[in-house]
């Protein structure tokens, strides 16, 4: 509740602030930088715990963040930094000092549903049908592993359903396929969002990109939350990433084939590998004891190789591995992605995943049926895209 109010006293502030600016966070700038550069005392970042001050590391490059000065601008009053789609920090003028906390990111979240005949390819009309280009990326995504987009000509259909959060009524962060069909010569493939994974119709398990452990044999210490109540300390907790707990000096594998964009110290986090990958993922490795020689920025690694050994350099308690995934900039779970085998669907589970497939599609075919662009279908409130009115069953109106 307080942290509600927080959020509500800031909008209704930003409304009669003298000085408010929208800012874009500067490539490599740090936390302990930017309060060096605002006349900060770092002390805000130097008293924070250890879980806090590795989330100051995931400030990511180019995020829009929030700045409240007096009538004169020339003290900051208040600040608004996102760390991910649901937490930000919150710092606040107290007496001659300022308070750090983490608060939920206000948004709404809304469905959306719509279809559209092939023209040119899946990746470049659904751009246009949408002005959306993170969601062609996420459609691509989900069902290049399973289907060749090549084969698609022109008069093939396609049908989405999918949720996007919106901020100050803008999109924001990356939208979610739940549900979507591709009608290949009039025969239709389907994949499904279930339980954070992907199916197809039967319930197969849709193969995605794999990614190795980066450790054997050792255990989980910490799993992954963008957001968490903390029910003893009374505030909101986050870990971008998955702890593996182990011996010090204990082989870290690369989790997939990629390139290595930084190797060195980073913060809180202490002796850091980050590795890309193809498909925008990118992985992290912290706290490591040391590298393996010849790890450095540019050296391309393979599936499965050293490159470093478990310890507790940075902020840590005891030598462990965090291990982050990264997909286009933005963490996720990297227990949903590191998979060993292609799973089906069984039994009550399996029960539960065909009822809901049924539903969605349902929609999905109605959906190009009546040839839907796209429409909200929590509030079937109009969209911009939209020419003609649809309701959710498919039935047009002019």
């Amino acid at each position: 509740m307080r942290n509600t109010l927080v959020i509500l006293v800031f909008a209704i502030t930003l409304l009669h602030a003298s000085v408010v600016e929208k800012k874009a966070w500067p490539q490599g700038e740090s936390f302990l930088h930017f309060l060096d550069h605002h006349g900060m005392p770092q002390s805000i970042y130097w008293n924070l715990d250890k879980e806090d001050k590795e989330l100051c590391e995931e400030i990511r490059a180019g995020v829009s963040y929030y700045v409240m000065s007096d009538d004169n601008g020339s003290a900051i009053e208040q600040v608004l930094i996102p760390i991910n789609e649901e937490l930000q920090i919150h710092l606040a003028k107290d007496g001659e000092s300022y308070r750090f906390e983490l608060i939920p990111v206000a948004y709404q979240e809304i469905t959306d549903l719509f279809s559209l005949a092939i023209e040119r390819s899946p990746y470049q009309d659904i751009i246009s049908a949408t002005n959306n280009r993170p969601l062609a990326h996420a459609f691509v995504d989900a069902f290049k592993n399973s289907f060749d987009f090549t084969r698609l000509r022109k008069g093939d259909r396609l049908a989405v359903v999918y949720k996007e959060k919106l901020r100050l009524g803008r999109p924001f962060g990356l939208p979610k396929i739940e549900a979507a069909m591709i009608e290949k010569r009039k025969k239709p493939y389907y994949l499904f969002r279930f339980k954070d994974r992907y199916y197809d119709e039967k319930g197969r398990e849709v193969e995605g990109f794999l990614f190795r452990k980066p450790v054997n044999h050792v255990r989980i210490t910490s799993r992954f939350t963008l957001r968490r109540w903390h029910p003893v300390l009374h505030r909101y907790r986050a870990h971008l990433g998955v702890d593996f707990g182990g011996r010090t000096g204990t082989p870290i594998y690369a989790a997939a084939d990629g390139r290595i964009i930084f190797a060195g110290r980073l913060g809180g986090y202490g002796n850091v590998i980050k590795i890309r990958h193809r498909d925008g993922f990118m992985t992290l490795y912290a706290h490591m004891h040391r590298f393996r020689r010849g790890m450095r920025r540019g050296k391309y690694v393979k599936k499965g190789q050293v490159i470093g050994y478990i310890g507790s350099t940075g902020m840590s308690t005891g030598p462990h591995l965090h291990f982050g995934l990264y997909k286009n900039g933005r963490p996720i779970n990297p227990l949903g992605v590191i998979k060993v085998t292609k799973k089906s669907l069984y039994g009550k589970r399996r029960k539960e995943f065909l009822n809901y497939a049924a539903i969605m599609k349902e929609k999905l075919q109605n959906a190009v049926a009546s040839n839907a662009c796209p429409v909200r279908l929590d509030d079937l409130s109009r969209s911009k895209y939209c020419i003609d009115e649809i309701d959710i069953n498919g039935s047009v109106g002019g």
